[in-house]
């Protein structure tokens, strides 16, 4: 990748109504519409967990969508940290 685009990896752990919802095809479809690459996982404490990974405004763009949900899906916190990034990591998956 060109050193003049700033990539960047991002953490993200939603709570709210995201399971049982499609939340994490809501995310996928997203972050693929983007060229986002990473991967969202439900987690037994009803949160959802991801990482994010693309071009930084690209990747706020999307954490901005993730925020306001659609249909049932209702946000009500989403924490977010840097992680490095993946050299190399095509797509974007669905973790089980």
């Amino acid at each position: 990748m060109p050193s003049d685009i700033n990539i960047v990896r991002k953490a993200g752990r939603a709570v709210g109504r995201v399971q049982r919802v499609g939340f994490r095809r809501f995310v996928q479809a997203e972050a693929r519409a983007r060229g986002v690459t990473g991967w969202v996982k439900n987690m037994k404490d009803s949160s959802v967990t991801m990482e994010l990974q693309g071009e930084l405004p690209i990747v706020e763009e999307l954490i901005d969508r993730i925020k306001k949900g659609r249909g049932r899906i209702n946000v009500t916190s989403l924490e977010l940290s840097d992680l490095p990034v993946v050299e190399g990591e095509k797509g974007f998956g669905i973790k089980r």
